[in-house]
């Protein structure tokens, strides 16, 4: 795994369970759900949690944390708020390498399991799942984990809303990009594995390889640059995700990336002060849930 960046991490609430980042608006009012929408991002072993103020369009919570034996649901049953319903929105994210896009005019539902069955055999403990993209005129199908599945309707009901973090990605990136039809190449590393986009007029490349050293991400980075004729010379590519600048990731990409930097958070959406310490690429996956 790429190194992380060290936050300070305020002391949790009352059955709050140990935050690895807890930043938390003064105005933020849990009791008063209805007014925020809760974005969950859950990887292999953390949960990533954020909270927007509907009216303001502002993130107000950014927090994370190392997710207990039980998952998802036995953390959300020791902190003080993601067990609570009336938001007005939540939408969880799962990451993963189960999962594969398909031209929406070819996507019948009902046929998620035949899709998705070339790809990836769901064991019985998955479901499958589907979110649409009519900006780019796509299907995402993916498998999770049944019982997180569950644990979302039965928690926030028809209020919860589950997707594949791929989607997140793409639609943060149609957010930020807006008109721009310029091809590039987007990297998202995360939790043992890397998500590599491409983006020009249409979606050309989305896929998610696993990763556990730097020459793993520039591996596969070069691959899909050579694949798309894109010039590590030439082409911009765009890096978000869980590393520092002085990260050996992000140097070891430099020596054969000519145009490599950072990118930025979605626009479009305010952020509170408390987010000011925070590297800008990092959460972008998360924070896009408020756009997908």
């Amino acid at each position: 795994m790429p190194a992380s960046a060290s936050f300070p991490v305020s002391a949790p609430s009352s059955g709050t369970p140990s935050a690895l980042l807890q930043l938390r608006d003064e105005t933020f009012d849990p009791a008063n759900a209805a007014a925020y929408n809760l974005y969950l991002l859950a990887g292999p072993a953390r949960l990533y949690v954020a909270v927007a103020d509907v009216e303001r369009r502002k993130f107000v919570v950014l927090e994370e944390y190392q997710l207990p034996a039980g998952g998802v649901p036995a953390l959300a049953n020791q902190h003080d708020f993601l067990s609570l319903r009336g938001w007005n929105a939540v939408r969880l994210a799962v990451t993963g390498r189960a999962f594969t896009l398909l031209p929406a005019p070819l996507f019948r539902a009902g046929d998620e399991a035949a899709a998705l069955r070339l790809h990836h055999t769901p064991s019985p403990t998955e479901t499958i799942r589907h979110t649409t993209h009519p900006g780019l005129e796509l299907v995402n199908v993916f498998a999770t984990d049944a019982a997180l599945a569950s644990w979302l309707t039965a928690t926030y009901g028809a209020t919860g809303r589950l997707l594949h973090h791929t989607s997140a990605l793409l639609a943060g990136l149609v957010n930020q990009r807006g008109a721009a039809s310029q091809r590039r190449l987007y990297l998202n590393p995360g939790q043992q594995e890397l998500t590599l986009v491409v983006l020009g007029q249409h979606l050309e490349y989305c896929n998610v390889f696993p990763c556990t050293t730097a020459e793993d991400v520039v591996y596969y980075t070069i691959l899909v640059m050579q694949e798309l004729a894109l010039d590590p010379d030439q082409d911009d590519v765009t890096v978000w995700g869980d590393l520092t600048p002085d990260s050996a990731v992000f140097s070891l990409l430099r020596t054969y990336v000519r145009n490599v930097h950072f990118g930025s958070r979605p626009p479009n959406v305010q952020y509170s002060y408390r987010l000011n310490d925070v590297f800008e690429y990092r959460y972008f996956d998360l924070f896009s849930l408020h756009f997908a």
